[in-house]
């Protein structure tokens, strides 16, 4: 198929809707709810060619983990000894530099969140495509529970069930299995002392080199401010977070991803160039909603940025009222 690069808008829509970041794509939607049933479908129709697990809709985790898993030590448990924990679920492979990095971070990590007397367990699911020498070998490395390197059924049904589109993914659990977050990546680099476990998302976050990989995950409002001092974001970040929260709380309660994500950013090197890449006014306080992955940008011209007028914004974009314009 012939992929244009201008893709009309109505395409592009669909490709944001769905976090569609390679080809080819096959996203399984229920047609009464409008859900998500599936984001990978290239694997449902390679691991289910004759539809015998139509329709493919999600399945509790402790279904999908339900099985033997290895220790380090060549020991095994069984995935009920994960009950009452909260739970990694950690999408990795040995060939990938970024993957090792995260790794090492991580084996701290789990040592420090241990230590502080929490119940938690790391499951690693390879994505290593070439041997079951390199899995052993990366997986020697690490402290917790892996899904056998030989059981690709339940290592693919784990991909499926969370739509992993690349590595280094860490997923986070509760103890009932429920998702807390999908960038446990960007919450163990931010946070090495694990203040924060286990990384309930926050409404607002301030815009950092570790989370600015989130900017490329769907749109996000960004408030630029004209802060050199730290304490100059705070301010900023209590006028839009009960915008924020009251959004998080909607979309929870239809058990939907939030469809805006929230950042303050002051005055650094990076806020420059993010301003320099899209094109910004150089005005601060400036109100926008960034949306890399479509190439488009928003930018409130109201005289004055108050909770209002923020509010008013979000609710425009939500409505599709706003004109983008080119990034």
């Amino acid at each position: 198929a012939h992929v244009s690069a201008h893709r009309d808008p109505l395409d592009m829509k669909l490709w944001n809707k769905y976090k569609v970041t390679s080809i080819p794509s096959l996203v399984f939607v229920d047609a009464v709810t409008g859900k998500v049933v599936c984001r990978n479908g290239l694997l449902v129709v390679r691991d289910d060619p004759k539809g015998l697990e139509f329709p493919w809709g999600p399945k509790p985790f402790a279904e999908v983990i339900a099985g033997p898993l290895l220790r380090n030590n060549r020991q095994t448990t069984d995935s009920s000894s994960l009950e009452g924990h909260y739970v990694g679920v950690y999408f990795s492979a040995h060939w990938c530099p970024p993957c090792r990095s995260l790794t090492r971070v991580l084996v701290e990590t789990y040592r420090t969140v241990k230590e502080s007397g929490q119940k938690f367990e790391i499951v690693f699911v390879s994505a290593d495509r070439c041997s079951e020498e390199s899995f052993k070998q990366y997986f020697s490395e690490m402290p917790w529970v892996a899904v056998p390197y030989s059981d690709e059924a339940r290592r693919s049904r784990l991909n499926r069930l969370y739509g992993i589109q690349g590595i280094p993914t860490l997923i986070l659990l509760d103890a009932e299995g429920h998702m807390i977050t999908r960038q446990g990546r960007v919450e163990v680099l931010n946070d090495p002392e694990c203040r924060l476990f286990p990384w309930h998302p926050r409404p607002v976050l301030e815009l950092s080199e570790s989370n600015a990989v989130q900017l490329h995950e769907g749109p996000c409002l960004v408030l630029f401010v004209d802060a050199e001092e730290e304490g100059e974001l705070e301010p900023a970040k209590e006028l839009i977070q009960p915008i924020a929260e009251k959004l998080m709380a909607k979309y929870k309660a239809k058990e939907e991803e939030t469809p805006l994500l929230f950042f303050v950013a002051g005055e650094d090197d990076m806020t420059e160039s993010l301003r320099d890449y899209t094109n910004l006014p150089e005005a601060a306080p400036l109100l926008t909603i960034l949306d890399m992955s479509a190439r488009a940008k928003y930018v409130s011209d109201v005289e004055e940025i108050t909770p209002a007028a923020v509010d008013q914004f979000v609710s425009d974009f939500l409505a599709d009222k706003l004109k983008p314009e080119p990034i």
